[in-house]
């Protein structure tokens, strides 16, 4: 995000906070995960891949059993996704689509074979979402985003691990999206997240905060 907390602007095109740097510490940290989860806002304007990149890294995947590419994740309330987007169209690993019960059956029709489409509450209970992907054998969860993503993850106190990098400029236009909106956080003064990493990434600074039981282990 930028210093005052944006993670894009307001134009039309994407901004790019990140280095080549960080892009592959990312990299890292999808490799060392078993699913990534955006929302599906993300995938329409981003319309993104998630995969990993690093050819080295999928083999080191392959070589400990694990498939090369990460389950991917998505939770839509409305089923408003393209069966043509990247999201759905790379990689080998499965694709779980969270929605509201009444939008499964037109949203299943509508992708077919290339994602499974749950019914997971009006509006989807996160905690549920979570639980059905432990059935499935994801153990560690990595959610990229976008803000309203983040907030409901925050807010209702699921996330063990915050790995917040910020980039060296402002962008001071209220109209653009931020980390996480509005919401009661169960991280306060009285409850602080712990500090467990501070890295320089050039101009950029990875803060790695733990959360919840992960504070107190």
């Amino acid at each position: 995000m930028s210093v005052d907390g944006y993670i894009d602007d307001a134009s039309p095109d994407r901004l790019r906070l990140s280095s080549p740097a960080d892009f592959d510490r990312v990299d890292g940290v999808r490799a060392a995960c078993d699913a990534i989860l955006v929302g599906a806002g993300t995938i329409r304007n981003d319309d993104p891949k998630l995969l990993i990149r690093s050819p080295v890294r999928r083999e080191r995947r392959v070589e400990r059993g694990l498939p090369p590419d990460l389950t991917k994740v998505t939770v839509t309330a409305g089923g408003d996704l393209d069966p043509d987007a990247r999201f759905f169209t790379t990689g080998e690993s499965p694709k779980v689509v969270y929605a509201p019960p009444a939008a499964v059956p037109a949203l299943a029709e509508r992708l077919g074979d290339r994602a499974e489409v749950i019914g997971a509450g009006d509006p989807v209970d996160f905690a549920a979402l979570l639980a059905d992907l432990a059935a499935r054998g994801v153990r560690r969860l990595m959610v990229e985003g976008g803000g309203e993503i983040h907030t409901r993850f925050l807010t209702a106190g699921l996330a063990d691990e915050l790995q917040l990098v910020v980039a060296p400029f402002l962008i001071g236009d209220p109209s653009a999206p931020r980390f996480a909106g509005p919401g009661v956080f169960p991280q306060s003064p009285e409850r602080p997240m712990r500090l467990a990493e501070a890295t320089r990434i050039g101009d950029l600074v990875l803060l790695r905060y733990l959360l919840g039981g992960a504070n107190r282990g």
